[in-house]
């Protein structure tokens, strides 16, 4: 059989943020199924060629895909039924039996109940797949040995999280926070049947994610993963680790990341991950974190880092502060970690350097040496300065990737809403506009810059006001629901789009 040749992602291309979680269904929230699929064609037919997506690890009860129980995990709760049905694992008798979730947003205190029994039924019925060594279980088992590195530990954390009542794991028995492998051992068989289900929920994310990204390249649309710098505290990746972080021998952190002041928070932004022991992955050739990029890459087409700056320097807090104004400045990895990287994955990364907030001299100067595309947000360069780095008559290169807003902002129509009219006067000055349809306005700004790739939050496609906000930086409640109809995908917008993509170059649809 003739090998197909993988895709080369043209180099002036447009395309739409939105996670999975926010696309419309039955369960409560979005997603790796049917519409899933529709929404890639409906990509295809308004000549986007890019998907990005934020981090796609499990959660918490609070939803934030950057605080996760693991940096090689998939969400289980973005598994589809259906999905499972075309398995063979559930019956279109299990899914007619499921009452539809009400409501316009994800609560996921409760989402995980709601789909819970599929998964269970799903699982009991995978049993018999292993006792029968099925073409199924052949993948589940070669799966396995692919991601033992992360599974083995992640399982059982995921066993011992549900043992313990979904406690953080400082709050366990001491004798297995700090585990020796006897001890792991022991419990792997006492929790056997739970760990089997663990690896289970991963082997079918895993498999569906594939089978969607294969789709989407397919029908030429490439997918941007995303990568938060630091990990939960609550996690597999410290509790597994704990010699590669600041932690005390209880796995308490001395210190914790977070920002200064910046444009978010006047009072700077404590998000309290601990702190990487540098010294330590330099000394291990930052073995965990080659094999971190490596296991996303392995997902994705593109992968943006988050928070870029952080390794040139990054924002120590002590862990018992207040607030992020009690932090200073520490030195990260800078150009020895991506010599490092470049070793192992080769010269020309896939990457994208998330480099908002306080950037300095010496944060571009890294960039531009390991030559990394980094970000430029409309709704950043209107402070009044002709020569604000995010006007796009400001642009130096067009190695960069040009967004209206991110999932950190407000969406255009709520920025200019609540912008003063003298912000307001200098954005319609500059865009030719009387701010009736602004956020087609930028748009159409973004799309019209010398940028490689210009991507734009799907609310900003729909035209929704700042009710429709994925995330309020510092606030730590009630974000990351936000989720669309099926109906607000119409042949009207993707023609709408496709003609501005048209126009400015973007696509050859």
């Amino acid at each position: 059989m003739k090998k197909s040749s993988k895709q080369v992602c043209p180099r002036r291309t447009a395309g739409i943020l939105v996670h999975p979680t926010s696309f419309p269904g039955p369960y409560g929230i979005g997603d790796l199924g049917p519409f899933a699929y529709r929404f890639i064609d409906f990509l295809k037919q308004a000549g986007m060629k890019l998907w990005q997506v934020l981090p796609l690890g499990p959660t918490g009860s609070e939803g934030s895909p950057y605080q996760s129980y693991s940096s090689f995990a998939g969400q289980p709760l973005l598994i589809s039924p259906e999905k499972c049905a075309d398995y063979g694992l559930l019956t279109q008798s299990d899914l007619d039996q499921f009452h539809p979730v009400e409501g316009s947003r994800v609560d996921y205190a409760n989402i995980s109940a709601c789909k819970e029994p599929l998964y269970q039924k799903a699982f009991q019925n995978f049993l018999v797949h292993l006792e029968e060594d099925t073409e199924l279980s052949k993948e589940f088992k070669l799966f396995k040995r692919r991601q033992k590195d992360w599974l083995l530990d992640y399982s059982l954390f995921m066993a011992l999280k549900k043992h313990f009542d979904g406690k953080s794991w400082h709050k366990w028995p001491k004798e297995i926070r700090r585990p020796e492998e006897k001890t792991k051992k022991r419990w792997r068989k006492e929790l056997a049947e739970e760990i089997t289900y663990q690896e289970f929920l991963q082997f079918i994310f895993y498999k569906q994610w594939s089978e969607l990204r294969e789709y989407a390249n397919s029908q030429g649309i490439f997918i941007i993963g995303d990568i938060p710098i630091f990990v939960s505290d609550d996690s597999a990746d410290i509790w597994a680790n704990p010699e590669l972080f600041y932690v005390t021998k209880d796995g308490f952190p001395t210190v914790v990341s977070g920002v200064p002041p910046d444009y978010f928070s006047a009072t700077g932004q404590l998000w309290g991950n601990p702190l990487y022991k540098w010294p330590v992955h330099k000394a291990l050739g930052y073995t965990w974190w080659i094999g971190r990029i490596k296991a996303q890459l392995a997902l994705y087409d593109y992968l943006r880092i988050d928070h870029f700056r952080a390794f040139q320097d990054y924002w120590s807090i002590p862990a018992k502060a207040e607030s992020a104004l009690e932090g200073k400045w520490k030195p990260g990895p800078r150009d020895d970690f991506f010599f490092a990287l470049k070793e192992a994955l080769g010269e020309n990364l896939p990457i994208i350097a998330e480099d908002l907030g306080i950037i300095t001299d010496e944060v571009r100067a890294l960039k531009e040496r390991v030559g990394l595309p980094g970000m430029k947000v409309l709704q950043f360069a209107f402070d009044g300065n002709p020569h604000n780095d995010y006007l796009p008559h400001s642009f130096s290169s067009p190695d960069c990737v040009c967004y209206s807003g991110t999932h950190d902002n407000n969406t255009t129509l709520g920025w200019y809403h609540e912008a003063d009219e003298k912000t307001k006067d200098l954005v319609r000055c500059y865009m030719n506009t009387d701010g009736v349809l602004i956020h087609w306005d930028f748009i159409r700004t973004c799309f019209g810059t010398v940028a490689d790739k210009a991507i734009v939050p799907i609310q900003d496609i729909f035209g929704q006001d700042e009710h429709h906000r994925m995330n309020i930086p510092g606030v730590a409640l009630g974000n990351w629901g936000y989720r669309f109809k099926e109906s607000d995908l119409t042949h009207e917008l993707s023609d709408k789009l496709l003609f501005t993509a048209r126009l400015y170059g973007r696509t050859t649809e």
